[in-house]
């Protein structure tokens, strides 16, 4: 196996078990704990994974504000399977809130109302994408728009929210860990997201596996403001398990190769 098999197969070791142990990497590729070791420092210099304390981490656990465009090619089958599971908790003539990420876009794809649908958005991309349906009425917030993310963020969206109620409010996040919260990398869009709470009567997070370990800059709730979350099917046992003793609903999305196989 050459250096960049393993490089790769690192890589993909972690998309499916993060983190992962130094031993356990070495042992699987059948190579040195020393040989490990450095394929870890030259990923991680590429910025690539994290090390920390024998193990690697993917990406680094204090996550960074990449834009939409690399974010939409993360995951993407993922983010479709948990759209189609949050698109089926929407009922007739109901009121929604969206706030950003690739993930809530990928959702608002998926919405198809069988009647009326109110929506409040954060996401430019996604009211785009909600504009083709005339049964689905969008009020776009206004504010600054964030470049990152395609979605906007400040007092004037604040504002707004303070004179509304909705039934639910499907959020996007950048980082799960259990014991910190629920976080993204921007404070303003923290702030925003938190005041979409407080106008929504249940918080519905949608998040891919990958999510989970992990800790954006800007805090937006701790576990117990979470209602609900929904990921795929790769989420790992212990974490769903620590969802459910947190009392929090939890939707396993299947994503079409799982289900197939």
């Amino acid at each position: 196996m050459t250096k960049e098999e393993r490089h790769n197969a690192i890589l993909e070791q972690l998309l499916k078990h993060d983190p992962v142990l130094v031993s356990d990497l070495a042992t699987m590729l059948e190579v040195s704990s020393v040989t490990i070791r450095k394929d870890l420092t030259e990923l991680e210099n590429d910025g690539k994974l994290y090390r920390s304390h024998g193990k690697a981490i993917a990406i680094n656990p204090f996550t960074s504000n990449r834009s939409v465009n690399e974010k939409e090619k993360l995951a993407p089958e993922e983010k479709y399977a948990i759209g189609i599971e949050a698109a089926k908790l929407i009922k007739p003539n109901d009121s929604i809130i969206l706030a950003s990420g690739t993930t809530v876009q990928a959702f608002a794809r998926c919405i198809q109302p069988v009647q009326n649908l109110t929506v409040v958005s954060a996401s430019l991309q996604a009211s785009l994408s909600l504009a083709k349906n005339q049964d689905i009425d969008i009020i776009q917030l206004g504010g600054v728009m964030r470049h990152s993310s395609e979605s906007v963020v400040g007092p004037y969206s604040e504002q707004f929210l303070n004179d509304c109620s909705s039934s639910k409010l499907f959020m996007g996040v950048d980082g799960i860990d259990f014991d910190f919260g629920f976080t993204t990398t921007d404070m303003r869009e923290a702030h925003l997201n938190q005041k979409m709470m407080q106008a929504a009567q249940k918080t519905i997070v949608l998040a891919d596996s990958s999510k989970f370990g992990r800790r954006g800059f800007a805090k937006i709730g701790n576990m117990e403001d979470i209602d609900a979350i929904i990921t795929d099917s790769n989420v790992k046992p212990c974490d769903a398990r620590r969802i459910e003793e947190l009392g929090i609903k939890l939707i396993i999305a299947e994503m079409k190769s799982s289900i197939q196989a």
